[in-house]
């Protein structure tokens, strides 16, 4: 939503009409597992290692910063907060960022520091959706807004 807790400490607006109109309507809560688990802004950029969030999950694989600093911990803690926050406000889907190894819905990076995309999910939406929980990226908003009819 433009917050600044970007890996990079620059801002990434998701800007839709429909999110700034639920917004308005007091129905978005705005949430960072990065920065909620422990991880401050700026930070060296991570991704997961041998695998994808639901890995992760079952500890099969591991999220390391560029300089090789072992963030696991960080991003299991911040998935299980914004689980705890989800079941807290009753929240039944979530619009998280695309591509993050926290909240990556269809790709993240993988695990080179490459710039090379794969297919898997982030630690937070392979834990939401393990809950039952409806994630999608900012991407595929529309999708949403399809389901709230």
């Amino acid at each position: 939503m433009g917050d600044i807790v970007r890996y990079d400490g620059r801002q990434k607006k998701m800007d839709h009409v429909l999110l700034r109109f639920w917004e308005a309507q007091g129905r978005l809560v705005r949430f960072c597992p990065e920065t909620a688990g422990g991880l401050k802004t700026p930070r060296p950029p991570g991704e997961i290692v041998n695998g994808d969030g639901q890995d992760v999950l079952e500890q099969r694989a591991w999220i390391r910063t560029s300089a090789g600093e072992d963030i696991t911990p960080q991003f299991l803690r911040g998935a299980a907060m914004a689980l705890e926050m989800i079941k807290t406000h009753a929240i039944k889907m979530a619009i998280l960022k695309a591509r993050s190894p926290s909240c990556g819905s269809e790709l993240i990076y993988d695990g080179t520091f490459e710039n090379r995309l794969m297919e898997g999910v982030g630690v937070t939406t392979a834990l939401l959706r393990k809950n039952g929980i409806l994630v999608f990226s900012e991407n595929k908003v529309e999708d949403v807004k399809c389901l709230l009819k």
